[in-house]
């Protein structure tokens, strides 16, 4: 057998709906850039045309034991020095197989503290740092004990899910009883946590041999939870901030520490109360979703899936990014169901004042129904301003101009 001289990088790459697209091409842009080639992997049975040229292969992605013997094979062809999931769910996987070939990364014992929200909790429990009050929800019964000592809305979500999928806000027994019932007999991927009032932010970060070389935070314009009623918002926060904003970005670098990163990306999520204190909520090991990494770009000049890219790959590499206006983006949305007749174009949108980008992943003829995930939305805009309520205000001049017309389907 011959073995294989080429430096080589593995993506696992989900091209669906096109939400990784850039990551993905920037990713191999870096990589081509350093003289390394990109392997890619796919789901079965898709086709992504942006990676044409690069060899391909394909696996279910939802199967850790098939990832990890696509991986197998992979590393048998080509000389592969890192891999890089550029979605959540494959994070955990990735790390199995990198374990498998001794390829540098995070560990599946350093995965965990990012993938599975009880180690996660646990974790920065350990660090010191303040976490939602938790159960596991062995017994219905179990449960509403612990709401009625932490007090209702207790919030019942997966321990490894994203996005806010098959996640509930729980404000009484009855409603307990409903979650309960159609949460059936897969209770055991769940974890119920106090409902955290409070500011919601989100750090995104990249490290370097254990210290931060680039990070931003941004505060949420909507609860999460409320994804339903309010398109999601987030709007940077660059200059002025308070003791309270400082102390997050000083605990996200002491979590993300303590949980094991050397070198990666990583978007994380915090809690400011209104006495100044902190709440981890969560973090995920990859770029943030959504229209982050592109309202990223277009505020810093940096993709931050590409500089994880370079910084991975060569030692020496410094991330540069340019400080700029406040940047926000925000998801389109709309409340008419059925087929699209008519929607608003990403050129119609980027032709209005202070709008910087703008992606519409639906189009004439596709069919809209209720969202199920925080992230289920009709795409997304960047837009920049003097501070957020400044940016906030361009929001709903953006959000009056997006207009969506349906038929019955």
């Amino acid at each position: 057998m011959n073995t294989p001289t080429h430096r080589s990088i593995l993506v696992v790459y989900r091209p669906a709906a096109g939400r990784y697209t850039a990551q993905f091409r920037s990713v191999v842009e870096a990589a081509a850039d350093l003289g390394v080639r990109t392997v890619v992997l796919l789901p079965s049975g898709q086709e992504a045309p942006e990676a044409d040229g690069l060899p391909q292969y394909h696996a279910d992605l939802e199967n850790s034991d098939a990832v990890r013997a696509a991986v197998d094979t992979i590393v048998a062809e080509h000389r592969i020095e890192r891999i890089f999931p550029l979605f959540e769910g494959d994070v955990l996987p990735a790390s199995r197989s990198r374990k498998d070939h001794g390829i540098p990364g995070l560990t599946p014992d350093q995965a965990l503290n990012f993938r599975d929200k009880n180690v996660m909790h646990r974790r920065a429990e350990e660090l010191g740092v303040r976490v939602a009050r938790s159960c596991r929800p062995d017994t219905v019964g179990a449960v509403a004990e612990f709401a009625d000592q932490v007090g209702y809305p207790v919030v019942v979500k997966p321990y490894a899910g994203w996005a806010c999928g098959s996640t509930y806000r729980v404000d009484d027994r009855e409603e307990l009883d409903r979650v309960w019932a159609e949460m059936g007999d897969d209770r055991h991927e769940y974890r119920v946590e106090e409902f955290i009032r409070g500011t919601e932010y989100h750090v995104d970060s990249l490290f370097q041999g254990g210290e931060v070389v680039f990070e931003q935070l941004s505060q949420y314009t909507y609860a999460i939870l409320e994804y339903l009623n309010e398109p999601g918002g987030t709007i940077s926060r660059k200059y002025g901030l308070t003791p309270g904003e400082q102390r997050i970005l000083e605990l996200n670098a002491l979590v993300l520490r303590g949980f094991g990163l050397s070198t990666g990306v990583v978007h994380a999520e915090f809690f400011l109360l209104d006495d100044g204190e902190v709440v981890f909520g969560e973090a995920g090991a990859r770029a943030g979703g959504g229209s982050i990494v592109p309202a990223i770009e277009a505020g810093r000049g940096i993709n931050l899936a590409g500089e994880w890219c370079r910084l991975e790959l060569d030692p020496q590499y410094r991330t540069e990014a340019r400080l700029g206006p406040e940047i926000g983006t925000e998801y389109l949305s709309s409340g008419e169901y059925g087929r699209i007749v008519a929607i608003t174009t990403p050129a119609e949108l980027t032709a209005l004042e202070a709008v910087l980008d703008a992606d519409v992943w639906k189009g004439v003829g596709d069919v809209l129904a209720p969202p199920t995930r925080s992230n289920d939305v009709l795409g997304w805009y960047v837009c920049e301003g003097t501070d957020f309520e400044d940016v906030r205000a361009r929001f709903k001049t953006v959000r009056d101009v997006f207009r969506v017309e349906t038929e019955q389907a």
